[in-house]
């Protein structure tokens, strides 16, 4: 995405209104891009940024996030920012790490447990027992009548589209169950999971 002009001083009275900018911070550079591209529309700046391999490991992405947004950041009109990651090799105490720094600094975190994949599956399908890693995943998604030739490279936005509201619901549902068992969500535990339905949610509402 280009990057956008500064359009006012906060500190100076009188200024015009700006639209809030909704920074992800992710991980890839594929899959995560390509989804996420199709939610900009004039009333929703989404500004994606993919980071270095090094910053990988959900804390130090959580960490860095912010030093990642090479524009102007102004939570009080609105911005926020989003880190999005998986379960991958993080311990609990990585992701527990992780959660705490964000809450503390307003981030908002959209985690998928095993893979981001998995929020695509639930667009066809209910899936609610242990998933073994991304693997598994890719495969279910991979199935007849799904994503059949699924690849990261893809965009694969406007197949999923016409499911979406389903898999809100499916997402939503899975959340509410671990709730109940008194899971935590950011933790490898949870499996599977994903609050990548919070952060679609949000970017729907804010396209108006």
């Amino acid at each position: 995405m280009a990057r956008m002009k500064k359009e006012y001083d906060p500190n100076k009275t009188g200024r015009r209104k700006r639209r809030p900018i909704i920074y992800i911070i992710c991980e890839g550079k594929e899959t995560e891009t390509k989804y996420f591209k199709h939610f900009r529309t004039r009333n929703c700046l989404v500004d994606i940024v993919p980071i270095s391999s090094k910053y990988q490991a959900a804390e130090h992405l959580v960490k860095h996030a912010k030093s990642l947004v090479q524009q102007d950041y102004y939570p009080k009109d609105g911005d926020q920012i989003w880190c999005v990651f998986d379960c991958d090799d993080n311990s609990d105490a990585a992701l527990r790490s992780a959660a705490e720094y964000a809450e503390k600094h307003g981030y908002k975190v959209a985690y998928s447990n095993p893979c981001f994949e998995y929020w695509y599956l639930l667009h066809f399908a209910k899936h609610n027992s242990h998933l073994n890693g991304a693997d598994e995943v890719l495969r279910l998604l991979q199935s007849k009548g799904r994503l059949e030739n699924y690849e990261k490279s893809l965009d694969v936005f406007a197949d999923l589209l016409p499911h979406q509201n389903e898999a809100i619901l499916r997402a939503k549902e899975r959340l509410e169950q671990l709730y109940r068992d008194n899971v935590v969500i950011l933790s490898r535990d949870s499996n599977p999971a994903t609050t990548v339905v919070e952060l679609v949610e949000f970017l729907n509402q804010q396209r108006g």
